[in-house]
């Protein structure tokens, strides 16, 4: 075995000691003392921490302590579940350095774990150290192999999974820390170091000494050979000491006998017509351009594939930072905030990606998408529902519906193009049409009653499943269109977009309103941008920006934009009411229903397959039930919250 620890530019301790360092990094390797650490092997440990604390100057060495005193404290076990341990008192340790209030290192950790027994090599990281094997001029990139969404079952899930595999004989383990792997990759050293041969790594790195005496970082170089040598750590600097120290690798020379091939003994010569070497010189013509085409595309290909690789690499460095403060979501607002806002740029940066792109690239941004996908449908609660409860199907004959209201144990439903209403009991899955003769646009709930509006003023009463004699309402002005309705404390509010005003009536007694009044305060310009609105006390009003803008007294309170993923499109409807604490929105285009708390905090989303013609939507009285209806089909939905 011989082992190589290259430090590119390593802090210095006199600026860790005065706080002026802002990042720290290091290797450790640790060989068996004696016999019973010889069943566990070797243990190898690159560490990189970034914005350092001052109180934080021996994280790395503690940390790689821990790992290093549990590894070959259980000599009895193997040394992959031996690593498991070490890996989970790991863990602990960081969970309690959060809950202590540090969390500085989230984000900013990057460290690599290998141990080595005879030829079986086991291995994990996590952040941005990229691992490789060298096996006979090939370089393979071993860490793709990590999956970070099956970490259990420790709540703080720093360190995860492991890979385990068996080596042979020259393989060469490379671990690269960022900064260094982007600049071997800027200089081609990598596929350089997988053709070379050991004796000649030194001079691979000599020839780029000064491109590499700017950057900062680690190159761990672990070769599997049958000498036992001491390993190396060298130090290379800003002030460009680049010395290497890689032991001489004698190279025998093999003679080759020297063969003598017999005289041919017979000899034949033809002569060419002149149109036929024309045909030939067209025909090498051809080949040497569609050759030369070729070597063209490969290496049009060659430089797209790696361009793509270096934006991938930058990529899966956000997808670390962002694991780090997953793993803490749970405890922390904060951590959860940095999670979704990490995860939703990296998925705006996959979705970029166009089509066309070469297979071993779109396998693995199809891959990070599906990864990135599923935590941030945990973070924004996200829940998919494969086959919603069908309540009721309407036939287009019969029944053609627009909208919906419920009230107790029914569901009324009408549309602006029919004369009836259609009243239905989910229990019992059976409804009727209710004639009413007027079109209904608008309903809601005032005390005991269902109240249905027609344009232009016209207000019919359902109470007690009777229904009641039409009233009008006061006009409040020429030219009024009466739109969005909704009701608080039996007042009821119209929106008016086409003239940019929001309408009250007051109560002048029971099922009875007074005169109209503007509710928006004078230095409210216009409304026209209103969507939608819902009235619980404040009135939430839905842009037509997908934003949410509260108004109290007249007043603009406040403006929320939902960060939620999916990202909004195209937010239809907003509603609420003063006995329930949440905000419900619905969004056709992407077939869901969004729950919001009231400062705008996601409480629960659902989304189906089958929400592919979203209409309308209502909540029981108790919140408990949502009623969707999706063209004819009416489904409902169990609340948990």
């Amino acid at each position: 075995m011989k082992v190589f620890e290259f430090h590119f530019n390593p802090p210095r301790k006199n600026k860790l000691a005065s706080g002026k360092e802002d990042l720290i990094f290091d290797t450790f390797c640790f060989e068996p003392k004696n016999v019973y650490e010889k069943r566990m092997g070797s243990l190898y440990m690159a560490a990189f921490l970034k914005n350092i604390l001052p109180q934080n100057v021996r994280f790395l060495e503690i940390l790689a302590e821990k790992i290093k005193e549990k590894y070959y404290q259980a000599v009895s076990s193997t040394p992959e579940k031996s690593l498991r341990e070490a890996l989970r008192i790991a863990n602990e340790h960081l969970e309690k350095i959060a809950k202590q209030g540090d969390v500085s290192w989230l984000g900013n950790l990057s460290f690599s774990v290998i141990s080595l027994k005879n030829l079986e090599l086991n291995f994990t990281k996590v952040g941005d150290f990229k691992i490789f094997l060298v096996r006979k001029g090939q370089l393979i990139d071993i860490d793709q192999r990590l999956k970070f969404d099956e970490i259990e079952p420790y709540p703080l899930k720093i360190f995860g999974n492991i890979v385990s595999g068996k080596l042979a004989e020259n393989d060469v383990i490379l671990v690269l820390s960022k900064d260094v792997y982007e600049a071997f990759l800027r200089e081609n050293l990598l596929n350089e170091i997988a053709r070379k041969s050991l004796s000649e790594f030194s001079k691979i790195l000599n020839g780029k000494k000064e491109q590499l005496t700017k950057i900062s970082g680690i190159c761990l170089f672990i070769a599997l050979t049958k000498e036992t040598e001491a390993k190396e750590r060298e130090t290379i600097t800003e002030e460009r000491h680049f010395k290497i120290r890689i032991p001489k690798v004698g190279i025998p020379k093999i003679s080759l006998p020297k063969v003598s091939l017999p005289k041919p003994r017979l000899q034949i010569s033809f002569r060419l017509s002149d149109k036929l070497k024309k045909k030939i010189i067209s025909v090498l013509a051809l080949i040497l351009i569609l050759a030369a085409g070729f070597f063209i595309f490969e290496k049009q290909e060659e430089k797209k594939i790696k361009s793509y690789q270096i934006q991938i690499d930058q990529i899966q460095e956000k997808i670390s930072q962002a694991d780090s403060y997953f793993a803490l979501a749970e405890y922390s607002p904060v951590a959860k905030k940095n999670a979704n806002a990490l995860y939703k740029e990296v998925w705006d940066e996959i979705s970029s990606f166009n089509s066309g792109l070469p297979s071993v690239i779109a396998n693995e941004v199809s891959k990070l998408k599906e990864d990135v996908s599923k935590n941030l449908s945990q973070l924004n609660k996200l829940e998919e529902i494969r086959e919603p409860e069908l309540v009721f199907e309407f036939k287009a004959k019969e029944f053609i519906p627009q909208k919906l209201i419920s009230f107790k144990d029914k569901v009324y439903f009408f549309t602006p193009y029919s004369e009836n209403i259609f009243g239905l009991s989910p229990a019992e899955k059976q409804g009727k049409i209710i004639g009413i003769n007027h079109k209904i646009t608008e309903a809601v709930l005032v005390s005991d009653s269902v109240l249905f509006f027609s344009k232009p003023n016209q207000i019919t009463i359902l109470k007690e499943g009777q229904l009641r004699e039409p009233l009008y309402l006061q006009e409040p002005y020429p030219d009024f269109v009466l739109t969005e309705l909704s009701s608080y404390r039996s007042n009821l509010y119209f929106l008016d977009n086409k003239n940019g005003a929001i309408v009250r009536y007051p109560p002048f007694s029971e099922l009875s309103w007074g005169t109209p009044e503007l509710w928006l305060s004078h230095e409210i310009k216009t409304a026209t941008n209103f969507r939608s609105m819902a009235v619980d006390g404040s009135i939430w009003v839905l842009t037509e920006k997908n934003t949410i803008e509260r108004y109290y007294t007249g007043r603009l309170q406040e403006t929320i934009t939902p960060e939620i993923f999916p990202e909004a499109k195209d937010f239809l409807k907003i509603f609420t009411t003063s006995e329930l604490p949440y905000l419900y929105i619905l969004e056709p285009e992407q077939k869901r229903l969004i729950i919001l708390d009231k400062t705008g905090r996601i409480a629960k989303q659902y989304q189906s397959e089958k929400f592919d013609n979203l209409l309308d939507f209502s909540i029981s009285t108790d919140g408990k039930t949502i009623w969707l209806l999706n063209g004819l089909k009416v489904y409902s939905i169990s609340v948990q919250l």
